[in-house]
């Protein structure tokens, strides 16, 4: 095919400084830059935009090697000073919540030189392995001499972009290179609403569609279309409160996660298009493998076994958005009776605002008992550090504290090696699934659609569409 014609959520390039995963715009990423580094299922990393790297004094020393052939769109060579300059306009910038990025927190005693064109050096006053999880997430571009942060490596180049109309299209960046069944030409329309993104496929206006599973009803994989699925990194989950009230009980956090029937939520609410969480993370995580965990099991009598002595006259304040999580308020009713159901009495409050939502959950710490939330980094290190660990107390962590989480935390961030990082990883989300701070929902299945006569999609584990 010479020209593939796709309908996304959105249309949009971020600008260099804002990290996103929005499926859409990965996808769009994806074509068009190069992260340093590939995350790959299981966590570890990949050669990317570097092709090659070492480290030495026990991972307090990175050298990382530009790929030889790193070409930006315009024509200009990919240098190290480029990389430096991006990463730290990264860590001055703020997220579209108005909060400094983690990444600041990461990498504040960290210091990157240029110890040639081709070489960035990174060092630290402590062992810094998990800069590979951080790499990334870092997909290098420029700006272009109209101000669109379009200007990358990657396969494919932007020679059409209008945020406002949501349209972009990509060609082939070295069309001579191109052996594959790729298509020369790529034409990305934006749609907001998933029903018409199906019914412009069917219509054959478009000839694939991305997060069709975001239909209201149950999606019927009609045998005229080709489909694609794969479950989600993304965790669907409630902060639950652990300052003060019922879950600053362990045993509490336990029960709850006992109460939900996240079978019957998969098959209810999702239309069998999710599967249960057993963690913090997804099992394409890295530790996931190495903990292999199953979830906690649905138990009505245990749950109340575990909440029989505790205080639960008091009512339970849930707190959920409206949107992010998809299917939020459905979530949120079919929770609160599961709650019900045990003996516990729930109030829900319901926020229109979502970044207002976002800031007031993890800057204000305003979750009520239980915040419905979805928790998206692939880093299973970011994770633990900005969510789990109450020696950070970092934006999104809410009063969780488990002296043996700190322990296993400390010791897996020391780990350079690949097989000692998965080990030691693997050991945290073990005790978490022992002692969860959250409760534990589902991870989504993401699903696009094709004509039959297109060749050559397929979706990865993070939502974004990947062409051979």
């Amino acid at each position: 095919m010479n020209t593939l014609r796709i309908s996304l959520e959105k249309v949009d390039f971020r600008p260099p400084t804002q990290v996103t995963d929005d499926t859409s715009v990965l996808t769009l990423k994806n074509w068009v830059f190069e992260p340093l580094l590939k995350w790959q299922p299981g966590g570890l990393a990949q050669p990317g935009l570097f092709d090659r790297w070492e480290h030495e004094s026990e991972g307090r020393v990175w050298r990382f090697h530009i790929r030889e052939g790193a070409i930006f769109h315009d024509g200009v060579p990919c240098v190290a000073s480029h990389i430096i300059d991006f990463i730290e306009g990264i860590l001055q910038s703020r997220d579209t919540f108005g909060m400094r990025w983690s990444y600041n927190r990461y990498l504040a005693h960290a210091k990157f030189t240029t110890e040639d064109e081709r070489t960035v050096k990174v060092e630290n006053p402590e062992p810094l392995a998990d800069i590979l999880d951080i790499f990334t997430e870092f997909y290098i571009c420029r700006i272009d001499s109209v101000g669109k942060p379009i200007l990358g490596t990657g396969r494919y180049r932007v020679v059409e972009f209008e945020k406002e109309e949501g349209r972009s299209v990509l060609e082939y960046a070295n069309p001579g290179l191109n052996t594959t069944r790729s298509p020369q030409r790529i034409v990305a329309t934006a749609e907001p609403n998933a029903e018409k993104r199906l019914d412009q496929l069917r219509q054959g206006r478009v000839d694939a569609a991305l997060n069709l599973e975001r239909v209201e009803g149950k999606l019927q994989f009609e045998s005229s279309l080709q489909w694609g699925k794969a479950t989600n990194t993304l965790s669907i989950i409630y902060y639950l409160n652990c300052f003060q009230g019922l879950f600053s009980s362990p045993k509490a956090r336990l029960a709850i996660n006992h109460a939900v029937d996240t079978e019957a939520l998969i098959r209810d609410v999702f239309h069998n298009l999710a599967v249960p969480a057993t963690t913090i993370v997804s099992p394409f995580h890295l530790g996931a493998e190495n903990a292999a965990l199953k979830p906690i099991p649905y138990d009505q009598a245990k749950a109340r076994s575990l909440l029989k002595g505790l205080n639960i006259e008091a009512p339970i304040v849930l707190r959920t958005p409206t949107y992010m999580p998809e299917r939020a308020e459905a979530i949120t009713r079919f929770v609160a009776a599961s709650l019900e159901a045990v003996g516990l009495n729930v109030t829900v409050e319901v926020e229109t605002d979502r970044p207002a939502y976002a800031q007031q959950v993890g800057h204000d710490k305003r979750i009520g008992d239980m915040a419905l939330f979805d928790s998206s980094p692939h880093s299973t290190y970011r994770v633990l550090d900005d969510k789990i660990s109450s020696a950070n107390r970092a934006v999104w962590w809410q009063g969780y504290e488990d002296a043996e989480v700190e322990r296993l935390i400390k010791a897996a961030n020391r780990c350079v090696e690949d097989k000692d990082r998965q080990d030691a990883y693997g050991q945290c989300l073990k005790r978490l699934n022992e002692n969860p701070p959250w409760l534990y929902l589902v991870h989504p299945i993401e699903v696009f659609g094709a004509r039959l006569d297109v060749h050559g999609l397929s979706i990865n584990c993070k939502g974004a569409l990947d062409i051979e």
